[in-house]
């Protein structure tokens, strides 16, 4: 006897049947004030398509949205560029100056040697007639005490001579001669910045290895770049013997412009030997 026979019949749980035309395939129907968007791509006669490429198509309102708004980021970059650059020309230009210019002092110092000392003999030898000076290389001091600065003055006056000190100019004469000790200075903040603010009698005061020059601005004047007899051994007249010993300042003008030049110069008053200690004017 077949052994299935003994359990008897199972009964079959009945399936209730499926509502009639549904297909769980088929979205679901939309309620009333419903809109359906379709998503899927579907086959148009221009290739398939999708509520995306009607979504993301581009029109004049968003084209001017997005210029607006790149035009805008780009102005604010500029800005921040612009406002680096003049902190750089402020602060950061001001700090490399000043370090060379510290360079420049060890120089001048190791150039001289201790014969400044009174307490050292100067060595006894053949004079030697001096060199001619080398371009950048440091040639004085340079003390405007009104202004609170002083510089190394270096030998030349191109732009690399002049990059980080006080340039005098070759042709003129040197610190204390008969002539136009001539020098030329950036108008930056770390150098000839405040060179509009000098009068008449303000003391301009020089250093050399031996001696201290005490000038005196005796004239303040604005030329074209072009007026290069400023310079010459006689201010304004190229053509005429030096009697005075004279001390010329030059730089641009206006400030952060180059179309101008301001000119300051000066007659000198007295010479204090180094011997004797610093002059009156810088404290000693």
């Amino acid at each position: 006897m077949d052994s299935t026979a003994l359990m008897g019949a199972v009964p079959r749980t009945a399936v209730p049947d499926e509502p009639t035309g549904a297909n769980p395939a088929d979205p679901p129907q939309p309620r009333r004030g419903e809109r359906v968007v379709q998503l899927r791509p579907h086959q148009t006669g221009d290739g398939y398509k999708s509520v995306y490429s009607e979504l993301t198509r581009p029109s004049f309102g968003s084209r001017l949205r997005t210029g607006v708004r790149v035009s805008g980021e780009i102005l604010i970059t500029f800005g921040l560029v612009v406002l680096l650059f003049a902190g750089y020309e402020v602060w950061g230009k001001s700090a490399i100056v000043d370090a060379h210019q510290n360079d420049l002092n060890n120089q001048l110092v190791q150039e001289w040697g201790p014969t400044d000392d009174p307490t050292v003999a100067p060595s006894v030898g053949p004079s030697v007639k001096p060199s001619p000076p080398v371009r950048g290389k440091p040639l004085a001091g340079l003390y405007i005490p009104k202004l609170d600065k002083n510089w190394v003055v270096v030998e030349g006056v191109t732009q690399q001579d002049i990059r980080f000190a006080p340039g005098h100019y070759p042709t003129s004469a040197l610190p204390g001669q008969v002539g136009n000790f001539s020098v030329a200075g950036h108008r930056n903040r770390a150098t000839f910045w405040r060179l509009d603010e000098l009068n008449e009698g303000d003391p301009i005061v020089v250093e050399s290895k031996t001696d201290w020059y005490v000038y005196r601005v005796s004239q303040s004047r604005i030329v074209r770049p072009t007026q290069v007899e400023v310079v010459a051994p006689v201010p304004g007249e190229p053509d005429k013997k030096a009697t005075k010993r004279m001390l010329t300042l030059t730089t641009c003008n206006p400030k952060f412009d180059n179309y101008q030049r301001l000119i300051i110069h000066a007659e000198l008053d007295r010479t204090q030997p180094k011997s004797a200690g610093r002059p009156a004017e810088l404290g000693g």
